[in-house]
């Protein structure tokens, strides 16, 4: 499916902070000058995170979604892609690694509200970004369950760890990303 003017991606970002996503989104046009994405909503608490979104996105900026845990998702418009960057602070090296079970309380827990506007949604795509710490020993197998129930939805997910050195930027960063694509029987996954 070819997203452009008529037919944009349309796009909601939780813990959106100043969004990257969309900035990736953006990049994007670079090398498709026709393709077009719409952001249908953002989701971000952190009063300083929403001063640098509104900074870069004066035009959704009334788009705001709020606490994602809160979200009445059944009174957002239908998106295609929805993307995650759920709070890495519990399971950080450089936190207190208290991590991200379900009901546990924690801010990296936060993922599993994610669960509201995909079982509400259904999304075609699933994009999340983490630190390299959730695909360690401690933390993998509540990211494993989390792979699990997204594969009992009907999506097909393809993960895996990315250094931001080996793509030009002079960092050494490694981080977990995580595309789920729904499985529909007109559309099969490329391999």
């Amino acid at each position: 499916m070819k997203y452009n003017k008529e037919n944009p991606l349309r796009v909601v970002t939780l813990c959106s902070g100043y969004d990257s996503q969309c900035m990736a989104l953006d990049r994007l046009r670079k090398y498709d000058e026709g393709f077009c994405y719409d952001l249908v909503g953002w989701s971000e608490i952190d009063k300083y995170a929403i001063q640098a979104h509104n900074a870069l996105y004066p035009q959704y900026a009334d788009r705001n979604l709020g606490d994602m845990s809160k979200i009445n998702w059944k009174e957002i418009p239908d998106f295609d892609l929805l993307t995650y960057s759920v709070p890495c602070t519990d399971i950080s090296q450089s936190g207190k690694q208290m991590g991200l079970s379900e009901g546990s309380g924690t801010r990296s827990s936060l993922l599993w509200f994610t669960r509201n506007a995909i079982l509400e949604k259904h999304p075609k795509f699933l994009f999340l970004e983490n630190v390299k710490a959730l695909v360690n020993k401690k933390f993998m197998p509540d990211f494993q369950k989390w792979l699990n129930e997204l594969e009992g939805y009907g999506y097909a997910n393809f993960w895996q760890v990315l250094n931001a050195t080996d793509f030009g930027v002079p960092q050494n960063r490694e981080r977990v990303f995580c595309v789920s694509i729904l499985k529909t029987k007109e559309e099969p996954i490329p391999l």
